[in-house]
């Protein structure tokens, strides 16, 4: 193919306009986020959390903390960099200078890298809820290793993180990379507590403003959702208002249940399959939909 041809080409698409999307080089400076860039630092926290699980050995802890240091260095400049290419896609603040933007997201760096011991204390039970929560797991390694849950957790734990500080859109991205993975849909901006175990995983979807309390257990194709929401005047969604289910501590919800709405699931309640929710169920409930021997649907 002729370089004339493709030089035409490449001419026509820069020069389709939309007047919503615009072309990002046209009214930003910056470049925008990578998604390479955040794996990485993903990747480098996972190593961090769960050493010797990437191949590599260290034979003793001076030489482990060594390590650490030299991959929270790494981390740290480059997350910097990633804060900022985020915050410049959505600044349209024309006075805020690039030095400012620059020493903000310093700040929103330094905080997440403070908070990086709790990560790795939250992200150890869910390793322990996991294990106990599956007759077939056989080890810790074998968890860490293998299981869909831990992936999107250290995903979602190290977005969560910055989604609070303000570096949402780089959350967001680092979330859209694990759900890829995974098959697991978790907005960075859902608060989920100590002890989280999705098994098998498949299909899972947790809503934006979804609140899950202490040892909750979820199955696959299992749904937080929102119901509906309001729309303003001109037709648009409305941002920023709770939509999602409360689901409370110690609850279990089997396979492709469908929970909507700002519903709030009791403490101690089990959810069966296939189980469609839209208003609150008490603590310590059982509802289930099925078929006895008679062929008639029976609700307990």
């Amino acid at each position: 193919m002729e370089k004339a041809y493709l030089d035409e080409i490449a001419n026509q698409l820069s020069n389709i306009k939309d007047n919503k999307i615009l072309n990002h080089f046209a009214i930003h400076a910056s470049p925008l986020p990578s998604r390479s860039d955040l794996s990485q630092i993903v990747e480098t926290l996972d190593e961090i959390f769960f050493p010797g699980f990437d191949g590599r050995y260290e034979k003793d802890r001076a030489s482990l903390k060594e390590l650490f240091t030299m991959k929270l260095e790494f981390v740290y400049s480059l997350l910097c960099i990633q804060i900022k290419q985020g915050m410049c896609l959505h600044c349209h603040n024309n006075s805020k200078s690039s030095v400012q933007c620059e020493k903000e997201s310093e700040q929103i760096a330094s905080k997440f890298m403070n908070s990086l011991p709790l990560i790795k204390a939250l992200l150890l039970k869910d390793v322990l809820a996991a294990y106990n929560g599956d007759p077939a797991s056989k080890s810790y390694e074998e968890v860490i290793f293998c299981y869909p849950s831990i992936a999107i957790l250290t995903h979602y734990r190290i977005a969560n993180q910055l989604f609070l500080l303000g570096a949402d859109l780089i959350a967001r991205i680092i979330m859209e990379i694990a759900h890829s993975q995974t098959g697991i849909d978790i907005h960075p901006g859902a608060q989920i507590g100590e002890s989280f175990f999705i098994d098998h995983g498949t299909g899972v979807v947790i809503g934006e403003t979804a609140i899950i309390g202490n040892n909750v257990r979820l199955y696959q194709g299992v749904t937080l959702g929102a119901k509906s929401f309001p729309l303003d005047p001109g037709g648009n969604p409305i941002k920023g208002i709770a939509r999602h289910p409360i689901i409370e501590d110690n609850v279990i919800i089997y396979s492709n249940a469908t929970i909507l709405g700002r519903v709030v699931i009791g403490e101690n309640s089990v959810i069966g399959g296939n189980t469609w929710v839209t208003e609150d169920v008490p603590a310590n409930s059982k509802l289930f939909n099925s078929i006895n021997k008679n062929g008639k649907e029976i609700k307990l």
